[in-house]
């Protein structure tokens, strides 16, 4: 069932019964998921530039520019769950503007995209296929489901707070940004179509355009319930 979740960065209302002990571990949970999400989109980001620059992969690359959104995505919530367990207060006028940051980042990528798509479309260059980047995406794809329902547990347990489930929201972007790119590297290494690594590419700037507006409205948010069995 859809329901809208309020934009991220409101206040954080912790479930009835919830002591504070409780709501500091989920906290510091939800701390930790950032920061392996920061640690592992960096790794990610830096072999998905590296193998796409290498084989011409505009997808690949354009992957490899969204981890490394990603991962600013989780810093900046992990500096605000940090500044919660601090001293349970945050400057929401200093996060709106960093949330906005992080938005023009995504419209630069968006942008990067589709040039380089368009230019790959008209040029006929065919790219060399990646081995490197099919098994990092089949690793994402893997790992980045788990981390998205880690994140999103999280919040639920927290009451429905918006900054953690912000993160998971990102984190889901990521797995859809990994199966279209898995999809049309895959294709092209089975087809041999160069035109499909661009429409790959094409997906990957719809992705980022849709990021980037929920970002600048401060919601990038979970907007569908999932069972968590």
């Amino acid at each position: 069932m859809s329901e809208h979740t309020p934009a991220a960065g409101g206040p954080v209302t912790p479930p009835a019964g919830a002591d504070e002990v409780q709501v500091e571990r989920l906290t510091r949970r939800g701390l930790r998921l950032a920061q392996f999400t920061v640690v592992y989109n960096v790794a990610e980001g830096a072999i998905a530039i590296t193998a796409g620059l290498m084989a011409g992969l505009v997808s690949l690359v354009g992957f490899g520019l969204d981890s490394g959104i990603e991962s600013v995505a989780s810093v900046l919530v992990g500096l605000r769950l940090a500044a919660r367990l601090r001293n349970g207060a945050t400057d929401e006028a200093k996060e709106r503007r960093a949330l906005r940051l992080v938005a023009l980042t995504f419209f630069v990528l968006a942008t990067y995209v589709t040039v380089e798509g368009i230019r790959g479309l008209l040029g006929g260059q065919a790219p060399d296929t990646s081995r490197v980047g099919i098994a990092l995406l089949l690793a994402s794809v893997v790992i980045m489901p788990l981390l998205a329902r880690a994140k999103r547990r999280v919040g639920q347990q927290l009451g429905g707070d918006q900054l953690v489930l912000a993160d998971a929201a990102e984190t889901k972007i990521c797995v859809l940004l990994s199966i279209s790119t898995l999809a049309g590297l895959a294709l092209y290494a089975w087809t041999g179509a160069a035109w499909l690594d661009p429409v790959a590419g094409f997906v990957i700037a719809a992705f980022a355009i849709h990021e980037g507006r929920e970002a600048w409205e401060g919601e990038l948010v979970e907007d569908r319930d999932e069972d968590d069995d």
